[in-house]
């Protein structure tokens, strides 16, 4: 959508609405508070003061609770963890200049994942606009590409309208953050408020299209009857429109296996037999296997980026497709469907759903039962395994047992290794798995879970990161202490730049280059007791089970260091220009019965042999 600087307009007398004599500051901050926002990240400077002085007396009141950040780049990635959290809108605030541009990274994640978010900015005073004033910078214009809309506000008596469009443009259609620019003399001005209530603004031209095309959800029904190997390719467009209980029954009446885009995950139960997890660079073999040999891909929410397809040409390149998406531009951008469907996933399927009740179309399991059979035929040959090597710990046993120990809770990560190995071991629920994957945004993890933990107190909050993004925004154990969020951070430390070292390793001839993060690394628990935060430090097997309990059950900010084997790497992997089904690091059947030993009960963290039906210790089926 294209950005437009506000103009003044004329105030209408509104009859029944009192006019209360107001700042633009009290403008913004009231009408914040009517659209329901309770929690505000930002970090206060000289041009936004006007707004935090009214912030203040909305405070005292108990009205908004303001969380103070240490850098701006924590306040836009905290209100985007909490808008992943709970499916509302997140607001942030910046200062002008500096305090603007820090928020870029923090937009552009957010922009990347189609997150619903809100920036308030300060701006130098409108007569400076342009001189380049103390402090002053255009993040009106440097923010346009990633931005669904932005505004300068020019005169007070818009403000109300201004945050009313806003929330409405950031949390419908394909969300997105929304960046509202305010000069410090427009927070000063006095003038007669009148509020605007949420849901009352109209745009002219704007009308997102939510329900599918009734012949085209025909088309794709008669599509997906006629298909022997159908696969549901589900993405974050699934999670936004909270399509998951409709993609389970779509899955279950036709017996249609399903894999999900690392923005999907948790969109479908990942325990259910019909899940093959997560699909594309790092995902499993069996996913990939079965994208690559499918006669029919259901897009659902998703859209065809590379990390998924590999080589695009061959990606699914036997398949019809049916791509649903609530976004126009998406449908058919990298892969031309059969079928498109533009509307809300949700809406799509809730009505394909009824069609098939109107039609009476029974379920037919038998025709996909060799398809089935053949994907866990795949999954027995290739499982994702867990090493246990003789001396130290394994990364991937470090997230198995915190998973294990707190399956429920809502999981932020940082991005790299460690990222992808909790996409391929945590089995999460809707909205439970936050992490930044369009933008692969390192020092993402920690204000990320801060932002969940704030909208959610009573829910379990773990950060997964690495040593390296860990220290991207390491000053947040601030925030932490200063408000007391329970928020933990499990750090899996193996004294690199994990991904960077395994693409040297794999693709530049071990030509390790400015990766090594070992000297200077900081000691992590003495780091944490300076910011008044627990830090724990975990360098041996039997030490980590108890390490994470005490981490789990500390009431207050934790940090676990765990210190990993340095030379592991992340498989699955599809090299860049590959197709899918030409994955590096897939196990070697010889020693399959090896790793089959390593295999975790879910129910009670045991290993087991794969052979094995049920747990020997506590007779789960495995």
């Amino acid at each position: 959508m294209l950005s437009q600087k506000s103009r003044s307009q004329p105030k209408k007398e509104l009859p029944n609405v009192t006019a209360k004599r107001a700042t633009g500051g009290y403008a913004l901050i009231d009408s914040l508070k009517r659209h329901g926002v309770q929690h505000i990240f930002g970090y206060p400077g000289g041009a936004i003061l006007p707004i935090y002085d009214e912030l203040h007396r909305f405070e005292a009141a108990g009205e908004i609770e303001h969380i103070l950040v240490r850098h701006e780049q924590g306040a836009s990635h905290a209100a985007d963890g909490y808008a992943r959290a709970t499916g509302k809108v997140g607001v942030c605030f910046a200062t002008s200049g500096p305090g603007a541009t820090n928020l870029v990274t923090g937009i552009a994640t957010a922009h990347m994942d189609s997150i619903p978010m809100v920036v308030v900015t300060g701006q130098v005073a409108r007569p400076a606009i342009g001189s380049d004033a103390f402090q002053e910078t255009d993040i009106y214009g440097i923010t346009l590409p990633i931005v669904k809309h932005s505004y300068v506000v020019r005169d007070p008596r818009d403000m109300a309208r201004i945050v009313a469009e806003a929330f409405h443009l950031a949390s419908s259609g394909r969300p997105g953050p929304v960046l509202i620019d305010v000069p410090k003399d427009v927070g000063l001005e006095e003038f007669d408020y009148y509020p605007v209530e949420p849901g009352s603004i109209k745009l002219p031209g704007y009308r997102p299209t939510v329900k599918g095309n009734p012949r085209q959800i025909n088309q794709a029904l008669e599509l997906i009857r006629q298909a022997k190997r159908p696969l549901l390719y589900v993405g974050g467009g699934a999670i936004a429109s909270g399509a998951h209980a409709e993609i389970t029954e779509l899955a279950e009446h036709f017996q249609i296996p399903v894999t999900t885009t690392l923005m999907g995950l948790g969109a479908f139960d990942e325990q259910h037999s019909l899940s093959v997890g997560m699909l594309g660079m790092h995902g499993t073999a069996y996913a990939n296997f079965a994208v690559s040999e499918c006669d029919l891909l259901i897009a659902v929410g998703a859209r065809f980026d590379d990390r998924v397809t590999g080589k695009l040409d061959e990606f699914a390149s036997r398949a019809k497709t049916i791509h649903i998406d609530i976004d126009p531009a998406e449908v058919g951008k990298n892969r031309a469907p059969n079928v498109p469907i533009v509307g809300d996933v949700r809406q799509v399927l809730v009505d394909m759903l009824r069609r098939l009740r109107e039609t009476g179309d029974a379920a037919h399991p038998e025709q996909t039962q060799d398809w089935l059979e053949r994907i866990n035929r795949w999954r027995d040959e290739y499982p994702l395994t867990v090493p246990t090597p003789d001396e130290g710990i394994s990364p991937q046993e470090a997230i198995v047992e915190v998973g294990r120990q707190a399956p429920d809770a809502y999981y932020t990560t940082d991005v790299g290794q460690h990222q992808m190995w909790a996409a391929q071991f945590l089995k999460n629920g809707p909205r439970r798995w936050i992490s930044s994957a369009g933008l692969g945004t390192m020092g993402y993890g920690v204000p990320a879970a801060m932002g969940a933990k704030v909208a959610l107190r009573e829910e379990e909050v773990i950060c997964i990161s690495g040593d390296a993004s860990f220290q991207m925004n390491v000053q947040e154990l601030g925030t932490l202490a200063q408000y007391g969020i329970n928020v933990k951070t499990l750090i899996i430390n193996n004294g690199w730049q994990g991904m960077v070292r395994q693409w040297q390793q794999t693709f530049y001839k071990e030509r390790y280059m400015a990766s090594n993060m070992e000297v200077g690394m900081p000691d992590i628990p003495l780091l944490c007791q300076a910011y008044g935060v627990k830090g724990l430090v975990v360098r041996h097997r039997e030490e980590l089970k108890d390490a994470i309990a005490e981490m789990l059950a500390h009431d207050g900010p934790v940090v676990l260091d765990v210190r990993v084997t340095k030379n592991e790497n992340c498989y699955p992997m599809v090299a860049p220009g590959k197709s899918n089904s030409q994955m590096l690091g897939l196990p070697d059947r010889k020693k399959l019965q090896k790793a089959a030993e390593l295999i975790y009960c879910s129910n009670c963290g045991a290993k087991n042999a794969a052979t094995n039906s049920f747990c020997p210790e506590c007779g789960t089926k495995l």
